[in-house]
This record gives structure tokens, C-alpha cells and sequence, in this order.
């Protein structure tokens, strides 16, 4: 797995935590090895004119993904998942360290990127959360690939409640 995580946001983050939950988010969602994933963590400007750029809505947001080759989760009946470009997924460390310190489960701002980092993929794999039922999938998976990820390392606790929308 190829996987990329650069931090142009000029805060410190837990680069090695992203590409570590990224890493188990792929590999139990059962993409292809080979696939090609990349994790930018910009500041909040930047975030900022992406936000305008494609959404067309003001202001930073926490994560927005960019996907290449719209892979999927192969099916339980797929032998070998199909390799490709995953896309791109954008993090702003200072909104996630507001929406951490905000959450009703207070938590860092490294924690609130990990499960960013999850979110953004889960949207580049297809799922998203514009219905009732979209959302109770993509949040029920979110949090079994963070809480999964978390029991791996010893940490106590369950992940962090979902902050984004």
C-alpha cells in the first residue's frame, strides 16, 4: 500500500497515527495492496479556498476527499479487489483541534484527525451520509475501523464520537 502523508499546515501533527489508521482502514476495508493514497493536512486558508473551490460554501471545513479511480470494497464474492488511485484526502489540523475540544467526548486534535483521516476514505470508497441510512453505515463502519484500530494499540476507550456532518 502506497501511502503518502504530507503536512503542509505548519502545525505538528501524528503523522505516523494517520498513515497507521490509513493503513487499517485499507486493509480492512480489503483494498488492493497496491493502491495509491495520498494525505495532505493543510492550514486553515488553504482548507479555506478548497472549501470555496468545490463545494462552493464559506469557510474552512475539517476533511474533504478527492477520488481518482472510484474504487470500491470488493464484494465477498471478489477474489482480488481492484487496484488504482484511491485520491486524495485533505485534513486542517486547527479545525479538528476546535471540533476535539468541542465534542461532547473531548479529545485531541490527533485523535480528531484519525478518525478524519477514516471519514475522508470511507468517502473516497463511495460511502457518504446525505440520508439516514447512508449515515448510520458510513458512521457505524467509521467508528468500528477507529475503535478496531484503537484496541490493535492498547488505547482506552472508544473512538472519538463523530464531529463531521
Amino acid at each position: 500500500m502506497s501511502i503518502d502523508v504530507n503536512n503542509e499546515s505548519g502545525r505538528e501533527i501524528d503523522e505516523r497515527a494517520i498513515l497507521g489508521i490509513a493503513r487499517y482502514a485499507l486493509a480492512r476495508m480489503r483494498i488492493h495492496p497496491l493502491s495509491e493514497l495520498s494525505v495532505i493536512a493543510v492550514d486553515t486558508d488553504a482548507m479555506e479556498q478548497l472549501h470555496k473551490q468545490w463545494m462552493d460554501l464559506p469557510g474552512p471545513t475539517d476533511v474533504m476527499s478527492f477520488p481518482m479511480d472510484e474504487l470500491r470494497p470488493p464484494s465477498k464474492d471478489e477474489d482480488e479487489p481492484p487496484q488504482g488511485l484511491l485520491g486524495d484526502i485533505v485534513l486542517c489540523p486547527d479545525v479538528a483541534e476546535k471540533q476535539g475540544a468541542d465534542a461532547p467526548t473531548k479529545h485531541s486534535m490527533d485523535e480528531e484527525l484519525q478518525m478524519l483521516t477514516v471519514h475522508g476514505m470511507l468517502h473516497l470508497l463511495g460511502y457518504d451520509h446525505e440520508t439516514p441510512g447512508e449515515r448510520t453505515e458510513m458512521f457505524g463502519l467509521q467508528a468500528a475501523i477507529v475503535d478496531g484500530w484503537r484496541a490493535e494499540r492498547g488505547l482506552e476507550g472508544p473512538s472519538p464520537a463523530p464531529t463531521t456532518a
